[in-house]
C-alpha cells in the first residue's frame, strides 16, 4: 500500500510542479509608467503612456495624443481599439490620485479621487460633500493644462494642436467642463455616457458665457441610459442651439446600459476621431 501511494505521488509531481510555478507577469508593450506630482493640489499621480508601434524608427514623425481619465479602466479599450483604427497615436493615461489617505482608500476603493478631480458641482449632502470633496474638476483641469501636457510635450514627439481626449461616465461630465471651460485644452472630445445629472444648469451656464467655441466634440451614451440621457439630451439642445458655429457636434446611441456602452464607445469614438485627423495635413 505504501509503495503504491509513492508511486501516485511520484508520478504527480511534475503536475504539483506545474501548478506551483509563478508565471511572469505579463505588460504591455511599448508602455511605460511616469510618475507626476500635481503643482495644484500636491497629489502624486501617474501618467500611463503607450508609444505607437516604430515610435523610435521614426525620430521625425510627431504624432497626435489621446488623453484620458480612468485610466486603469480605459487603456485595454483604447489600447485595442486604436491598434486596429488608429495605430500612430500615443495614449496617454491618467491615474487617479495614488497618495491618498489609506483608511479612505479601502473603504472607497483606489479610484477615491475621480469623485473630486471629475466633478464640477458639490453635492449638497453635507456628508458626502466632507467625504469625496466633489467639485474640483477645475484644479484637475489645471494639472492637467499646467504638468501633464508639459511633462508629455517635452518627453515626446507630439502634436499639440491635435489633442484628443476621451472620457467615460464622471470623466465625460470631466470632459464636458474642460470643453465649456477651457475649450482649447483639447481638439477633439471623446465623451461617453457623461454623468452630468445635477450639473446640467452650471454647465449650461458656462456654455452661456462662452463667445466661441472650435471643437470636435463625439457624445454617446447606452440606449438603456433612461436617466442619464435625458440630462445628456437637455445639455445636446442646449449645445446644438447655441451661436457656437465652429462646433462639430456627432451624437451616437449605443447598445446597452452603462457598463455595456463602454466598449463600443470607445471603438466608435476612435474611429471617429481618426476620420476627423485622417483629413488633417
Amino acid at each position: 500500500m505504501k509503495k503504491y501511494i509513492v508511486i501516485v505521488v511520484m508520478a504527480c509531481l511534475p503536475f504539483l510542479k506545474l501548478q506551483a510555478k509563478v508565471f511572469d507577469a505579463y505588460s504591455m508593450p511599448r508602455t511605460e509608467v511616469v510618475p507626476i506630482k500635481n503643482s495644484v493640489n500636491g497629489g502624486q499621480y501617474e501618467l500611463l503612456i503607450k508609444l505607437p508601434e516604430g515610435y523610435a524608427d521614426k525620430p521625425k514623425q510627431h504624432f497626435p495624443v489621446i488623453y484620458y481619465t480612468d485610466a486603469v479602466w480605459q487603456i485595454d479599450l483604447l489600447s485595442a481599439a486604436t491598434t486596429f483604427l488608429m495605430d500612430e497615436v500615443i495614449l496617454v493615461g491618467i491615474s487617479w490620485q495614488k497618495d491618498m489617505d489609506e483608511q479612505m482608500l479601502s473603504a472607497s476603493g483606489a479610484h477615491l479621487s475621480r469623485f473630486r478631480d471629475y466633478t464640477v458641482t458639490s453635492s449638497k449632502d453635507l456628508k458626502r460633500q466632507a467625504k469625496y470633496q466633489f467639485g474640483k474638476a477645475n484644479e484637475h483641469l489645471a494639472f492637467i493644462r499646467q504638468d501633464v501636457f508639459n511633462l508629455v510635450e517635452k518627453r515626446y514627439r507630439t502634436r499639440p494642436a491635435q489633442r484628443a481626449y476621451f472620457g467615460y461616465s464622471l470623466g465625460g461630465q470631466f470632459g464636458l467642463y474642460a470643453l465649456l471651460a477651457h475649450p482649447d485644452t483639447f481638439k477633439y472630445y471623446i465623451l461617453g455616457s457623461p454623468s452630468i445629472g445635477g450639473s446640467v444648469d452650471y454647465l449650461s451656464m458656462l456654455l452661456d458665457k462662452k463667445n466661441n467655441i472650435s471643437a470636435n466634440v463625439f457624445i454617446s451614451y447606452g440606449d438603456k441610459e433612461g436617466r442619464l440621457s435625458q440630462h445628456v439630451d437637455t445639455l445636446l439642445t442646449k449645445l446644438k442651439s447655441s451661436s457656437q458655429s465652429n462646433m462639430s457636434l456627432t451624437h451616437e446611441v449605443m447598445r446597452g446600459d452603462h457598463s455595456q456602452a463602454v466598449p463600443m464607445t470607445a471603438a466608435r469614438g476612435v474611429a471617429w476621431l481618426s476620420q476627423h485627423q485622417s483629413t488633417v495635413h
